[in-house]
């Protein structure tokens, strides 16, 4: 799960002006420009993702500008007074950014009560506490090895992350050039963060490719590019470069920002050494403006409109954001089938420079000045603490609502699952349903609808079955110690994980030994994997294919009664250099598997994969249509196109292996539904909802014998 978002960087306590000429201290016009460019290229990418598709660059040149701006503060009060105060330092910190960010916190969470369905209030009531606090970045870090969040709409403050990033860089900072001038004096600071910079570099090199999603977030992969800006502020009078240096290296900077920021895209491997690019380009940028002279850019760099974005970068940011999460249902009864039009996206971007002006005039302006803080250190943590608390209280307020509203939705589920047409029944002809594709009790999807959850009696195994990082192996313990019961495992991705539910009322009811091992976005074959939805890293692909062998071996040495699998073929490309079909493929590295574990004396069944979802319809389409959930209908030669994992089941030879196509019960002869039996279908885009999957108990039950 990757988003992409920018924090404010140190400003100059000066407003900007369009004819003040760039120097090495004061304000400069064009580092206030390299704002307006940063913050326009994450607007642009949120709104219009696929027209610069790398914009999240410009979090990179913030970061670039801030150790630039804040090692040249430090430097010069050290030179001034041989000392940081340190409590003045963090308290300006805290005028500057927290006013507008808590305002921004505050709505937010708000807005999510009153906008956004009763299970994303949850993720943000997090979220905002995380945010507060400045610790979103390593939450985020953590959300993104966990393969279950990974499917998790985004947060109203998701992008606080790189705020958080900045704040832990202002917190330690200070210190360590503290430490550096008291071990060895001042000519200790360029040497020692040209160290650190090159350590952080190389850890951020390593770690993008061993934990890409990881890396994005966490804090020390981040810290060179701080280090590029501190060691031009720490060099800046050996950096003034003759006037054509200086006009060419303006030049190469600012087309390596908007040539990342136009080339990258959500693949590429980020940040590591790529980040080099905006990072370079951004310090040659700072570099050419330590001449006093306009350049060839001035006229543009420093025109009003430009400086005017500049201005306003940090509210920008803070508020665009929340506007897209929210826009979609805000005014869903306005927009066609859910998506944002282009004249829709225009407007809201307009919203979004209204809101960042007002705050930017009356929220951070007025306090960073207002004498009652400003003169005061210990007022200013006063005020921040209350803030703080403010945020908390409506942060578990929200929370509060979200576990009450999952109570009753559970009450609803329980009241309604006895019935014969609830679920997949409802396409049982023999039922006799009088309208099987009415509306759903439950629209919205919570914590009664998700599928890979299990109950505490399940054990799961920490490290004996780990792919790399990842957990993969739970036993749920159903023979009340009878060494003959049957042994059941379930494997796969996580197509195999949303049969979980009525794998485990099995088990209860037959009392198995079900072990479940699943690997997100791995199919459990021996194939020349490219990846999920496009081509996955290296590490990705080996944590895979290293993985589905060993357990292979594993599953057969446990002798098990039968085995069940499923995963999601469609989706997961492979290619051999053959040029057979995706099908061949597969079943040549399917067939010694299901060989090993049918001569074990297993019977080995495959699911066949449930229609498509989030690829063919909008995810919202059902909560949009609650009375009317045929709208959401799709044919059934769209919604069900072929499935390489079935199709490799039917042609094996193996008497041993056998099918399970539940197509009937998505399916009649011409459509495929979202709504059967009054229950949604499906839990998010990819994953059946936890109550529909329990409806096909019996059908499972049925082809097992």
């Amino acid at each position: 799960m990757t988003t992409t978002m920018q924090s404010r960087p140190e400003q100059d306590e000066r407003g900007p002006g369009t004819g003040r000429k760039p120097s090495s201290a004061g304000f400069r016009t064009d580092v206030q420009a390299l704002r307006a460019i940063a913050v326009l290229a994450v607007v642009v990418n949120h709104f219009w993702p696929n027209v610069m598709t790398g914009g999240y660059v410009g979090v990179d040149v913030f970061f670039v500008i801030s150790g630039f701006l804040i090692t040249s503060h430090l430097d010069r009060e050290l030179v001034r007074t041989g000392k940081v105060r340190l409590g003045t330092f963090y308290a300006r910190r805290v005028r500057r950014l927290l006013p507008a960010a808590f305002l921004v916190l505050v709505v937010s969470i708000v807005l999510a009560w009153f906008l956004l369905p009763y299970p994303r209030w949850t993720t943000n009531a997090w979220e905002a506490f995380a945010a507060a606090f400045y610790w979103e970045n390593w939450l985020l870090a953590a959300k993104s090895v966990n393969y279950s969040a990974q499917t998790e709409a985004a947060s109203l403050v998701q992008h606080y992350w790189s705020l958080s990033v900045e704040e832990q860089f202002y917190l330690f900072w200070p210190l360590l050039l503290i430490g550096l001038v008291k071990f060895g004096g001042r000519r200790f600071l360029l040497p020692g963060v040209v160290v650190l910079g090159v350590l952080s570099l190389a850890f951020s090199v390593y770690y993008t490719i061993v934990s890409p999603s990881e890396a994005y977030f966490i804090t020390p992969v981040r810290v060179w590019e701080f280090a590029i800006g501190a060691v031009v502020a720490l060099a800046a009078s050996k950096l003034v470069l003759p006037r054509i240096g200086a006009e060419v290296a303006a030049g190469i900077g600012f087309a390596m920002i908007l040539v990342s920021a136009f080339v990258y895209g959500h693949t590429t491997p980020f940040p590591g050494y790529l980040a080099l690019v905006p990072t370079v380009g951004t310090a040659l940028v700072i570099i050419s403006g330590m001449r006093p002279d306009r350049q060839w850019h001035t006229a543009v760099t420093a025109s009003a409109p430009v400086q005017f974005v500049g201005n306003i970068s940090y509210s920008l940011y803070l508020w665009h954001w929340p506007i897209v999460v929210l826009a979609p249902f805000a005014l869903s009864g306005a927009l066609d089938k859910g998506a944002l039009t282009t004249p829709w996206r225009f407007w809201l971007v307009g919203v979004s420079f209204a809101l960042a002006w007002l705050t930017k005039m009356y929220v951070e302006d007025r306090a960073r000045t207002w004498p009652r803080l400003s003169r005061s250190t210990i007022r200013t943590f006063g005020a921040m603490i209350v803030g703080l608390a403010l945020v908390e209280v409506l942060a578990g307020g929200l929370q509060w609502s979200y576990h009450r509203q999952a109570a009753e939705a559970e009450q609803r589920a329980a009241a309604t699952s006895t019935d014969k047409c609830h679920g997949a029944g409802a396409m049982v002809p023999a039922n006799n349903c009088a309208a099987p594709f009415g509306p759903a009790h439950e629209t919205i999807m919570g914590p009664a609808n998700e599928f890979w959850l299990f109950p505490p009696e399940c054990k799961s195994l920490e490290d004996e079955y780990k792919a790399a990082d990842r957990k993969t192996t739970t036993i749920c313990d159903y023979s009340g110690g009878d060494a003959s019961a049957p042994k059941v495992w379930l494997v796969g991705d996580s197509h195999a994980e949303h049969w979980i539910p009525p794998m485990l009322d099995l088990a209860r009811e037959k009392k198995w030994k079900l072990t479940v091992s699943t690997l997100g976005g791995c199919p459990f074959a021996d194939v020349a994997l490219v990846g999920y939805r496009g081509k996955d890293t290296a590490a990705v692909i080996e944590r895979c294919t290293s993985w589905t062998p060993r357990m292979t071996d594993v599953i057969a040495a446990d002798r098990p009664s039968m085995v069940f699998m499923s995963f999601f073929s469609r989706k997961e490309a492979v290619n051999d250099g053959s040029g057979r079909s995706q099908a061949e493929q597969y079943l040549q590295g399917l067939d010694p598997k299901w060989r090993k574990w049918t001569d074990a004396g297993a019977r080995v069944f495959v699911f066949a994969d449930p229609p498509l979802n989030g690829d063919i319809r909008s995810t919202e389409c059902v909560p949009e249509s609650p009375q009317t959930p045929q709208d959401c209908a799709l044919p059934r030669s769209e919604a069900q196109p072929a499935d390489p994992l079935a199709e490799a089941t039917r042609s094996t030879k193996n008497p041993g292996v056998k099918l399970i196509d539940f197509t009937k019960y998505f399916c009649d002869e011409q459509l495929c539904y979202a709504v059967i039996g009054g229950v949604a279908v499906y839990f998010d885009r990819d994953h059946l909802n936890k109550e529909y999957s329990r409806s096909l108990k019996p059908m499972i039950a049925a082809e097992i014998g």
